[in-house]
């Protein structure tokens, strides 16, 4: 058995990196394990999992900023290494799991150089620029996809194809299964990502349904994520179509949303492309067009690849051009059906329990069962 085994878990701020960081954690507990995160200061404990004990060090980014800064943050990352240092040799733990971000950097190294057993868990279609810092030193890399760019040259023994972890209530949701819309019923369109996708999407999504024929948009019922700024103009102008929609920054209450909806315009992060996946959700994927390494665009390359959901780039998302490709995708709900199976089929939804295989396999003298 796992009991008295610690886990240390590093992980970014961002949900993109603290989501999987959170489904592992789940895993982990569920089977005695003992697990703390160790964050930057952005970062807090799991929504789900208020036993964890969460512990902040020092970090910064590196790629992408000037001069003074990138030496202010090596001097942070510096410090978050003795920090971690310190910590480690405290809390002793027999393998320590790195989700990216910077803040994953300093408790990794710190590992690696103790010789505590590491695992790096990769999210996007391209390796991000910490965990390739850590990948080559690293006992094992986890990786979401069947294809990351950047770690070609790494064995393949150290490489292991898990998938991204979501969490329960977003997997759930592929069990309920997918109804396309019927030629008459509701059309039920999902329109979120995150605050540069708002800005975007509440620019264009409006004027882009008003260019919809008019007997697709009566049918249309929007629930749309738009910036505090921008509601009243996109209520209005939605209100002016006589179009049913719910506009909000923010939704804590997305496993809900998705059930509901037949087709979903987003960006393409690492969490967003999981989770169309894992509910069996098609999409219109927006890749942000200045992410790193184009990680996005990978992202969502892969799922289309699969034909579970279509892209556009930024630079074609235009009002004409979106209505065209909601016209055209909306009308065809064999082809909406299809695109669910397919993204649903490219989900790999025990992935939090492969993970947490893998890494228990690194725990010294241990037998996992």
């Amino acid at each position: 058995m796992t009991v008295g085994t610690r886990i240390v878990l590093a992980a970014g701020g961002t949900g993109g990196h603290l989501f999987p960081a959170e489904a592992l954690a789940g895993a982990l507990i569920g089977r005695g394990v003992d697990v703390d995160l160790i964050t930057d200061e952005r970062g807090t404990g799991f929504s789900k999992l208020g036993n964890v004990p969460v512990h902040h060090i020092a970090s910064g980014g590196i790629a992408g900023k000037g001069l003074t800064t990138r030496v202010r943050n090596y001097g942070r990352l510096a410090l978050g290494i003795l920090q971690s240092r310190k910590l480690l040799k405290r809390l002793r733990p027999s393998v320590a799991v790195g989700f990216g971000g910077y803040p994953s950097v300093p408790p990794l190294l710190a590992a690696q150089w103790s010789e505590i057993n590491t695992v790096i868990h990769e999210q996007n279609a391209v390796m991000g620029r910490a965990n390739r810092a850590l990948m080559k030193r690293a006992s094992k890399v986890a990786l979401s996809f069947d294809q990351v760019r950047f770690t070609e040259e790494l064995a393949a023994s150290k490489k292991t194809v898990t998938g991204n972890p979501v969490r329960p209530t977003i997997a759930e949701i592929g069990t309920h299964g997918y109804r396309a819309p019927s030629a008459d019923g509701p059309v039920h369109l999902l329109v979120f990502g995150g605050s540069q996708g708002a800005r975007v999407f509440g620019r264009v999504v409006p004027p882009a349904i008003a260019l919809l024929p008019e007997s697709l948009r009566r049918r249309l019922k929007l629930v749309q994520q738009a910036r505090a700024e921008d509601l009243e103009a996109a209520t209005t102008a939605y209100r002016a179509m006589g179009l049913e929609a719910e506009l909000n920054p923010f939704f804590g209450d997305m496993p809900a949303r998705y059930d509901w909806a037949h087709l979903v315009v987003c960006r393409s992060g690492a969490s967003s492309v999981t989770e169309l996946a894992a509910s069996g959700r098609p999409a219109l994927m927006i890749p942000l067009p200045n992410s790193i390494d184009d990680h996005q665009m990978a992202n969502a390359q892969s799922i289309a690849a699969k034909g579970g959901g279509w892209v556009m780039s930024e630079s074609a998302f235009t009002p004409e051009n979106v209505a065209e490709r909601l016209a055209s995708i909306l009308s065809d709900e064999a082809g909406l059906a299809r695109a669910a199976t397919a993204a649903r089929a490219a989900a790999r939804v025990d992935a939090a329990e492969r993970l947490a295989d893998l890494v228990l396999g690194l725990v010294p003298g241990k037998v996992v069962h």
